[in-house]
Formats: C-alpha cells, sequence, structure tokens
C-alpha cells in the first residue's frame, strides 16, 4: 500500500512562536504514527520557487496523513503557527511497494 506524506514549505517570520509549534508537532504526528524526514537542513534551490524550510512527515497511508492534517489535536498544534510563517503543504499519495 502505498505511503501518505506531508510535504511543506516554509518561510519562518516569527521564529519563537514558529518553535513552539515544531515543539508540539512531533507528539501530534506519533499519535498517527507519523515520522518527520525532512525538517529544515540544507538545500540547494534548482528550480521554481523556493522556501528555505523544508519538512517532509511519512505515514502509513494517503488517509493517514489526511486524517492527522484534519485532526482537531493537529488544529489546535497548528494555531500555534499562526502568524509566524508563510506555509504551503500538500498532502500526497506516495508510490506503492
Amino acid at each position: 500500500m502505498p505511503s501518505g506524506y506531508w510535504i511543506a514549505r516554509i518561510t519562518v517570520t516569527d521564529p519563537e512562536r514558529y518553535g513552539a509549534y515544531a515543539r508540539a508537532l512531533p507528539e501530534v504526528i506519533a499519535r498517527f504514527g507519523g515520522r518527520i524526514l525532512v525538517a529544515g537542513g540544507r538545500l540547494e534551490a534548482v528550480e521554481g520557487d523556493v522556501k528555505p524550510r523544508n519538512v517532509v512527515i511519512a505515514f502509513e497511508d494517503y488517509e493517514t496523513a489526511r486524517a492527522c492534517w484534519h485532526a482537531p489535536e493537529y488544529a489546535d498544534v497548528a494555531r500555534l503557527r499562526l502568524g509566524a510563517a508563510e506555509v504551503d503543504v500538500v498532502i500526497v499519495e506516495g508510490v506503492g511497494p
């Protein structure tokens, strides 16, 4: 079965407020069996629009990735980053085994 992923591109505008979100996020992700594969790190902008921070979170499947995003506990955590970052996020289905 194909995995599900959150792929986020982020420009942090308030590091302190965004930091509160980043510290709270892993607990919610873990509740849904997710794991953070990429969180920041070095990057090379090779084409298109780029944001300085990129995050990839893997879930067992697409449905679980969507369920986590739409869960009330994630909504509570997501409020921590309001006004602290410009964020683009997609939920995508990965390639099957």
